[in-house]
This record gives structure tokens, C-alpha cells and sequence, in this order.
């Protein structure tokens, strides 16, 4: 696939994706493997445009007050670490895509047949879960690549943790944390090869999903309706779970 192609596909995939908080790295990661990309350095792609996709979507929910800092720490503080551990850990490619694809699969369904709000919010996890929820989808984010919003997004939707919006703003925020603790694995396990040089040849993919990513926020924070959100956060996460799946059955 030719790299400016890829770039619109970044960008387009940046785009939908930053709507509802996310970075885009699941898709990216599939993008790239549909693209014949080296299986061993799609984590660090994925990671750093999931870097600059959701440090602006951050700063845009933080500036519109929907980020609820105390209540991002629990899930937080157990993630991060697991998350660069995850990232030092070397995973087989079709274990890999299997991995991901399963887990997103589960994810979107669960999200789709997710009941309509009663109209209250309505906070029904235990504290003492939320670090191991938490730091369960930091481990796994770090060890496919991505910064784990897709994992947590839907199931604080399912405990209905907030409102659309504010679930939004949180996966964003947890995203950037955990793709740069994931991002620091990679590259620790990376250090001393070719692939690092590798890297260099993909650096138009930042700017096309800087760019789409910025649009998409700016829709999903002040223009989207809440049931809308929902509703694309579980289309998006079936889409790519459908796509990586078939990657995974097509190349056995």
C-alpha cells in the first residue's frame, strides 16, 4: 500500500475515531498489517500516532471541564506500569491479531446490546475494581500496541461510569497515559536493532492524524449527541475486531 494512501487512511481513521476519545491505534495497527507492515515495529506506529491524536483531544476535553481527574487515578496508577510491562513482552503475529480481534469482537458486542440510560447517571463499580480493571487493559494494551481505550471506553459505558462525553474525555486521557508507558516498552525492546531506523520511514502518518484527529474532537466535544457517540464507539471497535479476525483466519 503506498504511504500517501496509508496517510489518508491515518487520517480519515484519526478523524472517526477522536470523536469518541479514542486515538485510533487498533485500526492503525490494522491498517498496517493489511499494508504488509513488519509486524514487530506496528506497536510503536500505532503507539505514537495514538500520542498525537489524544494529547490534543486531552487538552480539549480538560479545556471544556469533562475530565474528571480523581476518578481517572484508580484506573490509572495500576495501568501505566502494566502497560510498559505489556510492552516489553514479544507476542507471536497471529497470536497477536488473534488476541486483539477477540478482545475487540467481545467488546463491540457487549457495547451494542448495552441498555439505554434511564436518563441518571448511574456509578455501579467498585472502587476496589477499578485498579484491576485498570491495569488488566493497561497489560494488554501495552502488549498489541495500542493505548487501551477501546478496551475501557465500552465497559464504562456498560457500568455506566458517566456520560457519554465524559467516558470520552476519560479514555482519551487514559489512552495518553498508557501509549507512552506502552511506546517506552517498545522501544526498550527495540534498542539496539534495524527496526528502530525503520520507524523513520512512516513519519507522514503523524501529521495526517494530528490533523484528523483535531477535526474529530472538535465534532464529538461540542456537536455529537450522546447516544450518537455510543452508538459509533460500538461500530468503530466492530469493524476493526471483524477485519483483524479475518486477517487472522485468512493468513492461517
Amino acid at each position: 500500500m503506498p504511504l500517501l494512501l496509508l496517510a489518508g487512511l491515518f487520517f480519515a481513521t484519526a478523524f472517526a475515531y477522536a470523536m469518541v476519545g479514542f486515538g485510533g491505534g487498533s485500526t492503525y495497527t490494522a491498517l498496517l498489517v493489511l499494508a504488509d507492515t513488519d509486524y514487530r515495529i506496528l506497536p510503536a506506529i500505532s503507539l505514537a500516532c495514538n500520542i498525537t491524536v489524544v494529547t490534543g483531544s486531552t487538552i480539549r476535553f480538560a479545556q471544556a471541564g469533562l475530565i474528571e481527574w480523581k476518578r481517572l487515578v484508580p484506573l490509572c496508577a495500576a495501568s501505566i506500569p502494566l502497560a510498559w510491562l505489556g510492552g516489553l513482552i514479544h507476542v507471536p503475529e497471529r497470536v497477536f491479531i488473534t488476541l486483539l480481534g477477540l478482545a475487540l469482537l467481545a467488546s463491540a458486542f457487549a457495547l451494542a446490546f448495552r441498555r439505554p440510560d434511564p436518563g441518571a447517571r448511574v456509578y455501579s463499580m467498585p472502587r476496589w475494581a477499578e485498579p484491576f480493571l485498570g491495569g488488566g487493559t493497561g497489560f494488554l494494551a501495552g502488549m498489541v500496541g495500542i493505548g487501551g481505550g477501546i478496551f475501557l471506553a465500552p465497559l464504562l459505558h456498560l457500568v455506566r461510569w458517566g456520560p457519554a462525553r465524559t467516558i470520552s474525555a476519560a479514555a482519551a486521557f487514559f489512552i495518553l497515559v498508557n501509549s507512552l508507558a506502552g511506546l517506552a516498552g517498545q522501544l526498550q525492546r527495540m534498542a539496539g536493532s534495524a527496526h528502530l531506523s525503520d520507524l523513520l520511514v512512516y513519519w507522514p502518518l503523524l501529521p495526517a492524524v494530528l490533523i484528523g484527529g483535531q477535526i474529530g474532537v472538535w465534532i464529538g466535544r461540542d456537536k455529537a449527541s450522546d447516544t450518537w457517540l455510543i452508538r459509533l464507539t460500538a461500530l468503530l471497535v466492530l469493524f476493526v475486531s471483524i477485519r483483524l479476525l479475518w486477517r487472522a483466519i485468512a493468513g492461517g
